[in-house]
C-alpha cells in the first residue's frame, strides 16, 4: 500500500490561491449566517396576525435578500477569477475555465465512532482512539489539497477510506449521527446531510474541480504541457460525469445533474480547444490541406463551446451559472468560428495552383470541406480559378470579422472579462490579422457584392476521452482494521453480546469442533461438553484467546493457542451473530449490494468476502448488470461451509 502524508496545504500560506479560497470560506460562512436570519424572519411573517411586525418583518426580509444577492455577486466574481489558476508562461492563450472546491466545515467523528464500537461491536473505544485520530487528521488534511498529483491522492485516498467507514460504522437502516457540511461551489448555499454518500460526492466533486485547476495552470506553449492540460479536462470531465452516474438527488445545485451535464460538457470543450491548440502548433506546413484541417479543428471547437453555450442557458441552469462563464463560452464559440473562416480563407487565397498543381488529396478534402455544397459554380471549378478562390476567401474572411466582432462585442459587457487583459490581447489580435488580410484582397474594382460563404464542416484529430477516475492507483489500508475482517466485523451484521469464557480441558477434549479462520467459527459444541458446560454455543465466533485478539487470525494459529493453555485452562472471548439461522449450514451474514460505485470498491478493497451497501438517503442510481438478465451480483454474503470443511477440526 503506498502512505501518504496526511497534510494539505497550510492554510495561512499567503499565496493567491490561497487567499482566494479563504475569501470564498469567509463568504460561504456569510451567506450560511444571512440565510438563516431570512429562514427566521420568514417562519416570523407566517405565524404573527400583528400587522405592524409583518411590515418590520418585511422590511428586514428585503435587507437580508439585499445582502444575499451582493454576497452571491461576489462570490460569483471569485468563482470568475480564472488568471489566479492559469499559467505564470509568457505564451499567449486564451484563458481556460477552472473550478474552485468546494467549502466542508469541521466535524469531529470521535463521540459517533466511539459509542459505536461500544454499542456495535461491543468493545472498548479507547484502544481505537489512535484510529480516530488519524481519520480525522485525514479529513482535516483533505480540505485544503496541493494543486498537483499529490493533493489528488489525498482526496482519493480520504474517497477511498470512506468505504471502510461506511462497511464498519453506518448501518442500511441507521445513521451514525453526524452532519456532513458543504457548501455549493458557486453560489456558496450550504448543505447538510448525515448520509455518508453526501461526503463521498462532494470529495468525488472536489477530486474532478482540482483536475480543473491542474490543467488551467500548464504550460500550453508546448506539446508537453497541452497533453498534460488534455489529460486533466478528460480526468475531470470523467469525476463530473461518475459522480452524475452513480448519485442522484444530490442536495446542492452544483452535484445536481443539470450543472454536472453542464460541467462535463465544459471539461470536453476545454479537451477540444487545448487539441486545437495541438495542432496549430505542431502543423508545420502551410499547405493547403493543412490549412483546411486547422479550419475544421476550429470549427469543431466551435461546435462544442456552441452546445456549452446550450446548456448554460437552459432553465435551471440560467440563473445559476456566472454570468463571466456564460459570457466566455458564447465569446470562444465565436472566436474559434472566426478562427475556422480565416484559415478557410488562407487556405484558398495563399495557395493559388493552376489547375494541373491541384492534386487528387486537396481535391477530396476540399469538396468534404463544407456542411452543404454552395450554389454556383462546382467546388472542383472554384478550387481550379484563381478569382473564384479569391472570392470565396474574402467571403470567409468577411464571416470572420463579423465574427470576431461579435467575439470583442460580447467580451465588452462582462466587467470580469474586461479585466482579463491576456484575452483581449488575443481577441483583438486575431481581429487585426483577419482584418489585414481581408483588406490584402479587397480591390478597387471589386463591385460585386461578396457572395455569403458556407459553412464549414467540423472535423477533428482527436475526439475527447472522458476518462472515468481510476481509484485503484492510490491503495488504501483500512484504518480500523484491527476491529476484525470487514466481510464478518462490519455495521451490517447484527452481534450479540461479546461474552467471556472459561475452559478446562476434559478427559474428552475442550468438546468443540472449530471451523474456517478470521475469525475461527465455533460449528459444532458437544453436548455436556467443556464448551456447552461454559456456555459457547455453535456459531460463536473466537475473537481473543487468553486476552489475545485473534479475529484475524488463521485456523491453525488458534488452535495453537487452545493446545498451549489447555493444561491450565483457557480463557475464550466469543461473540455470536444474532441474526443467525437455527442450522450453522445455512447461516448467513445478511449484507447488501450497491451498484456499480460499491461493486468497485469490494474491487479495490482486494479483501474476500468484503461487500458493499448503498449508502443512501441520499439516492445512488441503481444499474442492473446487463438487461434482460434477472441475475444479481448477490443479496447476500455466505459463508461457504462446504468449502472449507477440510480445516475442520474437534477439540
Amino acid at each position: 500500500a503506498i502512505s501518504f502524508s496526511t497534510s494539505g496545504c497550510d492554510p495561512f500560506a499567503q499565496t493567491q490561491r490561497s487567499k482566494l479560497q479563504h475569501r470564498r470560506a469567509r463568504i460561504n460562512q456569510q451567506i450560511n449566517k444571512e440565510m438563516r436570519m431570512r429562514a427566521g424572519a420568514e417562519n416570523l411573517f407566517r405565524a404573527t396576525t400583528n400587522n405592524k411586525v409583518k411590515e418590520t418583518v418585511a422590511l428586514e426580509l428585503s435587507f437580508v435578500n439585499s445582502n444575499l444577492q451582493l454576497l452571491k455577486e461576489e462570490l460569483e466574481e471569485l468563482n470568475s477569477n480564472m488568471e489566479v489558476y492559469q499559467t505564470d508562461s509568457e505564451a499567449v492563450n486564451v484563458p481556460l475555465i477552472p473550478l474552485g472546491l468546494k467549502e466542508t466545515k469541521e466535524m469531529d467523528f470521535t463521540v459517533a465512532i466511539e459509542d459505536f464500537i461500544c454499542e456495535h461491536y461491543g468493545e472498548d473505544s479507547s484502544p481505537y482512539d489512535k484510529e480516530i485520530k488519524e481519520l480525522m487528521e485525514l479529513r482535516q488534511a483533505m480540505r485544503t489539497p496541493s494543486r498537483n498529483q499529490a493533493g489528488l491522492e489525498l482526496l482519493m485516498e480520504y474517497y477511498n477510506q470512506l468505504y471502510y467507514l461506511d462497511q464498519r460504522f453506518f448501518p442500511p437502516h441507521r445513521n451514525l449521527g453526524v452532519h456532513f457540511h458543504w457548501y455549493d461551489s458557486l453560489t456558496g448555499v450550504p448543505s447538510s446531510q448525515r448520509a455518508l454518500a453526501f461526503e463521498k460526492g462532494s470529495v468525488l466533486f472536489n477530486i474532478g474541480a482540482l483536475y480543473t485547476q491542474i490543467g488551467a495552470r500548464q504550460d500550453r506553449s508546448a506539446t508537453a504541457g497541452i497533453d498534460r492540460a488534455i489529460d486533466a479536462f478528460q480526468r475531470a470531465a470523467g469525476a463530473f460525469n461518475y459522480l452524475k452516474e452513480n448519485f442522484s438527488n444530490a442536495p446542492s445545485l452544483d452535484m445536481s445533474g443539470p450543472s454536472l451535464c453542464m460541467l462535463v460538457r465544459l471539461m470536453v470543450a476545454q479537451v477540444q480547444e487545448c487539441v486545437f491548440e495541438r495542432v496549430t502548433l505542431t502543423t508545420q506546413d502551410t499547405s493547403f490541406t493543412s490549412q483546411l484541417c486547422l479550419a475544421q479543428e476550429a470549427a469543431r471547437v466551435s461546435d462544442v463551446y456552441l452546445l456549452v453555450q446550450q446548456t448554460m442557458t437552459q432553465p435551471l441552469m440560467k440563473d445559476y451559472v456566472p454570468f463571466s462563464w456564460v459570457s466566455m463560452v458564447q465569446v470562444k464559440s465565436e472566436h474559434f468560428r472566426a478562427l475556422s473562416h480565416y484559415y478557410a480563407a488562407v487556405a484558398l487565397c495563399d495557395h493559388v495552383s493552376t489547375p494541373e498543381e491541384v492534386d487528387e488529396e486537396a481535391e477530396k478534402t476540399f469538396l468534404q470541406f463544407y456542411v452543404s455544397t454552395p450554389a454556383g459554380a462546382s467546388l472542383s471549378q472554384v478550387l481550379r480559378d484563381p478569382e473564384k478562390r479569391r472570392k470565396l476567401g474574402k467571403a470567409h474572411l468577411r464571416r470572420a470579422v463579423i465574427r470576431h466582432e461579435e467575439a470583442l462585442r460580447v467580451h465588452g459587457l462582462c466587467k470580469i472579462l474586461r479585466k482579463m487583459d491576456i484575452l483581449q490581447d488575443v481577441l483583438s489580435l486575431t481581429h487585426k490579422r483577419s482584418l489585414d488580410k481581408y483588406s490584402e484582397l479587397d480591390r478597387e474594382d471589386d463591385f460585386d457584392e461578396t457572395a455569403e460563404a458556407p459553412e464549414i464542416q467540423s472535423h477533428t484529430q482527436q475526439k475527447p476521452d472522458v476518462t472515468s477516475p481510476n481509484f485503484s492507483t492510490v491503495q488504501v489500508t483500512d484504518i480500523f482494521q484491527r476491529l476484525g475482517p470487514l466481510s464478518v466485523f462490519c455495521a451490517r451484521a447484527r452481534w450479540g453480546p461479546v461474552r467471556v469464557i472459561s475452559l478446562q480441558r476434559g478427559e474428552g477434549g475442550l468438546g468443540l469442533t472449530l471451523r474456517g479462520d478470521s475469525p475461527v467459527l465455533v460449528a459444532g459444541v458437544v453436548p455436556g461438553g467443556c464448551a456447552a458446560e461454559a456456555g459457547l454455543r455453535e456459531g460463536d465466533y473466537i475473537v481473543a484467546v487468553d486476552g489475545q485478539d485473534c479475529k484475524w487470525a488463521k485456523h491453525g494459529e488458534v488452535v495453537h493457542m487452545l493446545k498451549s493453555c489447555s493444561d491450565r485452562g483457557v480463557e475464550l472471548r466469543g461473540c455470536l451473530a444474532a441474526s443467525q439461522c437455527a442450522s450453522v449450514e445455512r447461516r448467513a451474514i445478511m449484507v447488501s449490494h450497491s451498484d456499480k460505485e460499491n461493486t468497485r470498491q469490494r474491487l479495490l478493497s482486494g479483501a474476500k468476502g468484503q461487500s458493499s451497501a448503498s449508502l443512501l438517503n441520499w439516492n445512488r442510481k441503481k444499474k442492473r448488470e446487463g438487461s434482460g438478465i434477472t441475475k444479481r451480483l448477490g443479496s447476500t454474503f455466505s459463508l461457504s461451509f462446504g468449502s472449507i470443511r477440510d480445516s475442520e477440526a474437534m477439540y
